[in-house]
């Protein structure tokens, strides 16, 4: 893995494990490991900050937060 790669903080709570896996090997890495480990259940995921930060950063970039979006029916 470059050093310039973006790597993501994957949490399992059952494993009590934390790894960091490149940004491209995500999907990859969490389908193995509870496939491997959970019977295919979603146990293992993204870091749970790392998601919250992530939908905040998209939701700011879609003009989600903006006070002026009105509602529409």
């Amino acid at each position: 893995m470059s050093t310039d790669e973006p790597s993501v903080p994957i949490v399992c709570d059952e494993c009590e494990t934390e790894t960091r896996v490149p940004l491209d090997d995500l999907a990859d890495a969490l389908e193995i490991h509870n496939a491997q480990k959970h019977d295919g259940e979603a146990v293992a995921e993204v870091d749970p900050a790392i998601k919250d930060r992530l939908a905040d950063l998209v939701a700011e970039d879609l003009g989600l937060f903006d006070e002026d979006v009105t509602e529409q029916p």
